[in-house]
């Protein structure tokens, strides 16, 4: 039996290892290098990528490195065995996309290897998944010295042989959300140095099998030292042969996290636009027809089978203050919500502020016949609700798997200052309790246990239209000082709420208070709007607690004076407004919170104003197939941004903590999204408010959130034609760029003007124009499967030429330089006519922003309108019945222009006035009609027209040569750039239009920060603050592209640091390429000095002469830098260069 045995063995054991051979990629492992830091640049990388490099010739692996995180994608990291992050830092997570972490996370659930190197654990902070990976979060370090570590596994590829205790001196970090399940390799002995944080259990180097894959981690490698140190170097060797696991292919059938869907898969299908008059909230029925609440009183319904909106019901409510001007409220009808077996029963249930009693109600109707029956109404619930003023009231109704509802109601407090007050309380916690002032105290309705306001009810509706209690509400029925309705307290404004149908919890957006900074030591942190999730009931908070539950002083309203904070574990309401518990339940901190300013604990957030709220938990599996989103969506959150106009989808662990956030449709515009519903086609339904409050906006709509799994169209990104004017034959070359997103074949079918088409299978057409007119050029691409995109139009005129237009600099024709006047001239070349007609000229200058610049193109393109409309109307017969500003045998322009000044449709009624004709508006005589005019030329005309109501507030024309001044007599801003803008219109000729041509000619700040640079040798990119910074190396150069130097005479250089730079630099300035002439020096001497207490960083400036180059060319110029002593360390950067003139 034992030789049998061993005979069954040996085929087993060949098989295996023919397997294993063949699961081996062949050739040498590749190690890819990512070098890419978002955050503290660490001098140290150069030197260990030259390590890296070294070790990999010497035992037989190939290196790769980059510090762009585009290579983060499948095809891409098929190719390494592992993947090092060498410091990498990133405390805003912008280290990668949502898609490069996507394929990072596949790559290593395929069975990839991760190195991590130091700083590697100053990122991902906010990413979950990366965390457990990395194996923790960098918390903190002391400055630079000697310490001991303790092997303490002595047997692993990268610690056998190494000393035990090993002495080096490095950075060390302390850690938090430390990874338990790593095998420790490496503790640092906190006793052997200053600074540690983290105990007897200290570790410094790590490893784990980790979700397919291998990870290994090591604290060490700060210092450029450390990278010719052969015991870290072993150490570092053995780290990456283990994260290479004998080079293995990747197995993707193994990966668990499915793809991201690509944006371009979404779209945004409008349903409706322009119809709804502040709609708040919706519901969608099993039919896809869709319910919206208007906060004015109507309830709208848009019908799926007929693509339609009509009114279906009404209800009397109170919108508006009736006794106090000036004071906006919020009330109406707010939320709406159908019934869990709505196709059995038709009921549905509003929240609404009856007109004729100060309270906000709950109530059933049913819906039949595509009406709302106001004699089928169910009172269920109301509370008290202060009326004449302003603000928070809730208002939205969800159900959960057990068909317990859910309502939120606001706190109905007024946020603002009190008059006369003074000193200011705006955007904290109002705690006012005197009398008289009760509207300024939160604690009698949010803080209240016996208070329905400012809180979320969780209620069982009876099939009678009463309610019950169920149990699990945050008091039991019958407690004293309590109502049993709520699940939830301590709310502002819970806007809307949403409750996962699998888990139970519940989510809502809690819209925060307005303080931009915080005030501790008198009021309380700032304002904050939060994401809440409510695994249970509970108390969250306000207006104690925000945030993280950051806690508010009690304050005296009377003396200004502040009391200690509120504390979260023990609250204690003694409103003398308090009806309810004294004490109340431990506070719950949120789940997301964000300032107005940019969030360092959610950074995917932004900025700006703020209104947070809460969409699904969605769930594939409880949707159609046809028309459900990806697997990638399952289990995870919607919520989204009112004011910010983003959509964000949120990762969540099993038991609902937070692991992750990304964008979701981030391209797509929205309109101040009011509602998120998913319909039981399992599709988004977004409800949009529109721009303007208390307004019914064109903008606010309906809109269905699609997703297309199969063919996609392809994407047209740009569309020219070589001569957009000219006489006749016009032979015109037609140019499109598109791809397939599939990579499918296409063919092209042209459009040139209204009657003729032509199919091509290349992507130009050259084609000749024999006949005067308009021609309006675009194509259609199509691929194989008959999925078509169509492009923009671009509009050509045969028959004329438009005038070229150039604007001429007198100077520096790159910068402006603050207190020197530019001086210009505008070239005007007419091929028709030799004489220039000054009438006909329009000049402009704007000074802006650089992220202005659209606004500023917006206000050059309205002066083109009119400027051509004038010539157009001139070269028709309008000028034998109008006169400008004096009565004809029609009116006047100007009169015509008052009379519809305030018109909004004003544009479309005389345009159509001009193409088709007209009589009795202005007296007898019949305005003739001009059939032949394009409606985009007669509202040009119109443009014109109405412009002269405002004349006397317009802008004069700026001669044709001049000067300006170089801000506009504005303050100079480092990004400002002037533009000065030139427009002529031609008069025609025998059955040709006018033609108009434009130039303009910019200058920008001649002081330059770094963001536009791209080309670059040593040098890299890190940002702080919102700036960036090019990081000095030991030796390298950086490029700044096509500039004009005439008249420049100097420059200044500014350089930066945390820890004074010891060694000089010099920073020299070539001409075209690091070799060219040299034009200039800087040079920095070397600071010493410690690092400030503050960490805050410190800068120097340094000039230097620049020879004269007085070519008129434009050149790149190229900033050469090297150290003094290269074996002296440190790091230093540079955030701006600034040119001078004489």
């Amino acid at each position: 039996m034992k030789s049998l045995s061993r005979l069954l063995y040996l085929p087993a054991f060949a098989f295996l290892m023919f397997f294993f051979s063949c699961n081996k990629r062949s050739g040498k492992p590749k190690l890819l290098v990512f070098t890419k830091t978002a955050g503290f640049h660490h001098a140290s990388i150069e030197d260990g990528v030259k390590a890296i490099f070294r070790l990999g010739q010497e035992n037989n692996f190939d290196v790769d490195t980059t510090s762009n995180s585009a290579i983060f994608n499948e095809d891409s990291l098929k190719k390494y065995a592992a993947v090092v992050f060498l410091s990498t830092t990133d405390n805003t997570d912008v280290l990668m996309t949502n898609y490069e972490k996507n394929a990072f996370q596949r790559y290593i659930e395929a069975g990839g290897g991760f190195v991590g190197v130091h700083a590697a654990t100053d990122a991902g902070y906010h990413w979950g998944w990366y965390t457990r990976l990395v194996g923790a979060n960098f918390n903190g370090h002391p400055e630079q010295q000697t310490a001991s570590l303790h092997i303490v596994d002595k047997e692993n590829i990268s610690t056998k042989g190494l000393p035990d205790p090993w002495v080096r001196k490095d950075e060390w970090y302390n850690f938090k959300n430390l990874n338990k399940d790593v095998h420790v390799l490496i503790t640092i002995d906190e006793k052997s140095y200053k600074g540690g944080t983290n105990g007897d259990n200290h570790p410094m180097a790590w490893y784990h099998d980790f979700d397919g894959g291998r990870a290994w981690y090591t604290e060490l490698g700060h210092t450029p030292e450390s990278y010719t140190d052969p015991l870290f170097l072993k150490h570092l060797l053995g780290g990456i042969k283990y994260a290479m696991d004998d080079n293995r292919e990747l197995n993707y059938s193994k990966v668990k996290t499915p793809t991201i869907p690509a944006e371009d898969r979404f779209t945004k299908t409008q349903l409706v636009e322009g119809t709804f008059f502040e709609p708040t909230e919706m519901t969608i029925l099993p039919n896809l027809d869709i319910l919206v609440a208007q906060r004015r009183g109507e309830i709208m319904m848009y019908n799926h089978a007929t693509k339609k909106v009509k009114q279906v019901g009404y209800l009397d409510v109170y919108w508006r203050t009736q006794h106090t001007p000036g004071v906006n409220a919020e009330e109406g009808l707010l939320g709406i919500q159908k019934d869990p077996n709505f196709e059995k029963n038709h009921y549905v249930y509003m929240y609404y502020s009856p007109s004729d009693t100060s309270v906000n109600r709950l109530s059933r109707f049913t819906f039949e016949n595509d009406t709302i029956n106001p004699k089928s109404e169910k009172i269920i619930l109301q509370l008290y609700e202060q009326r004449e003023i302003c603000c928070h009231t809730g208002g939205s109704i969800a159900f959960d798997k057990n068909n317990l509802l859910y309502v939120s109601t606001g706190d109905n407090t007024t946020p603002f200052n009190e008059p006369g007050k003074g000193f200011n309380t705006y955007g904290f916690a109002p705690l006012d309790d005197r009398p008289g002032f009760e509207h300024y105290d939160d604690r009698r309705s949010a803080g209240n246990t016996n208070d329905l306001r400012g809180k979320i009810l969780r209620i069982k509706i009876n099939d009678d239209g009463s309610y019950s209690i169920p149990d699990g509400n945050l008091f039991p029925k019958g407690k004293d000082s309590t109502r049993p309705e709520i699940y939830v307290m301590g709310d502002r404004n819970p806007y809307r709420i949403s409750v996962d149908q699998k888990t139970g919890f519940l989510y809502w957006g809690e819209v925060g208070p307005d303080a931009n900074n915080d005030s501790l030591a008198t009021r309380g942190p700032r304002g904050y709007d939060e994401l809440n999730q409510a695994r249970k009931a509970g108390f969250f908070g306000w207006p104690f607690f925000i945030a993280d539950n950051l806690p508010y002083r009690p304050y005296d309203y009377a003396t200004g004076k502040s009391g200690e904070p509120f504390d979260p574990q023990r609250p204690v309401n003694n409103s003398r407004n308090n009806t309810g518990l004294q004490v109340l339940p431990p506070a719950q901190p949120a789940y997301i919170w964000y300032p107005y300013a940019e969030s360092k604990d959610f950074p995917q957030v932004g900025s700006g104003g703020r209104t947070t709220m809460a969409g699904p938990v969605y769930y594939t599996d409880m949707f159609p197939d046809s028309t459900r989103y990806p697997d990638y969506y399952n289990g995870k959150l919607f919520f989204y941004d009112w004011i910010r106009n983003w959509i964000k989808v949120v990762t969540m662990l099993p038991n609902g903590d937070f692991d992750n956030m990304e964008p979701f449709m981030s391209d797509t515009k929205f309109n101040n999204i009011s509602d998120m519903e998913v319909g039981p086609d399992g599709r988004l339904y977004v409800l949009e408010y529109g721009t303007g409050w208390f307004a019914k906006n064109d903008n606010a709509g309906l809109a269905r959130l699609d997703f297309n799994s199969g063919n996609r169209a392809p994407k047209i990104s740009s569309l020219t034609v070589d001569k957009t004017s000219g006489e006749l034959p016009l032979q015109i070359i037609a140019s499109v760029k598109a791809v397939d997103p599939d990579k499918d074949p296409v063919s092209y079918i042209w459009h040139i003007g209204n009657q003729i088409q032509k199919k091509t299978t290349d992507p130009t057409l050259q084609y000749t124009l024999d006949k005067i007119g308009d021609y309006a050029i675009s194509v259609d691409v199509t691929d194989d499967k008959n999925a078509s995109s169509s492009s923009n139009t671009v509009n050509v005129y045969a028959g004329n030429t438009a005038p070229v237009v150039n604007v001429l600099i007198n100077g520096n024709k790159t910068f402006y330089f603050p207190g020197n006047p530019v001086k210009y001239n505008v070239d005007i070349t007419d091929k028709d006519d030799s004489t220039i007609d000054p009438h006909n000229l329009l000049v402009h200058a704007d000074y802006s922003d650089q992220k202005d610049k659209v606004a500023s193109t917006q206000g050059h393109q309205v002066f083109e309108r009119e400027m051509a409309g004038k010539t157009l109307m001139l070269s028709l017969d309008c000028k034998g019945c109008h006169k400008v500003d004096s009565k004809s045998v029609g009116p006047a322009f100007i009169s015509v222009a008052q009379r519809y000044q305030k018109n909004k449709d004003a544009t479309s009624v005389l345009a159509e006035k001009i193409i088709k004709g007209g009589s009795g508006n202005w007296g007898e005589v019949a305005m003739a009609a001009h059939p032949e005019l394009k409606e985009s030329d007669a509202k040009q005309i119109v443009s014109w027209i109405l412009s002269l109501a405002d004349s006397d507030k317009k802008s004069k024309s700026l001669p044709q040569s001049g000067s300006v001044d170089a801000t506009m007599n504005q303050p100079a801003r480092d990004n400002g750039v002037l533009t000065i803008y030139a427009a002529y219109t031609d008069n025609g000729g025998n059955n040709t239009k006018p033609l108009m041509g434009s130039g303009s000619a910019e200058l920008r700040s001649s002081k330059m920060t770094f963001e536009g640079v791209t080309k670059m040798e040593g040098y890299s990119k890190a940002t702080f603050g919102g700036k960036t910074f090019l990081i000095i190396p030991a030796e390298g150069w950086f490029r700044i592209d096509s500039i004009d130097l005439s008249a420049i005479t100097k420059a200044s250089i500014m350089m930066g640091w945390q820890k004074p730079p010891v060694a000089g630099y010099t920073f020299e300035v070539h001409l075209d390429s690091p070799t060219g002439q040299k034009i200039g020096e800087f040079t920095f001497a070397g600071k010493n000095g410690p690092a400030p207490k503050d960490a805050k960083p410190q800068f120097a400036v340094i000039t230097s002469s620049i020879s004269p180059v007085n070519d008129g060319k434009m050149h790149n110029i190229y900033i050469v830098s090297k150290i003094a002593d290269p074996s002296v360390k440190g790091m230093a950067a540079l955030s701006s260069i600034e040119f001078f003139v004489k």
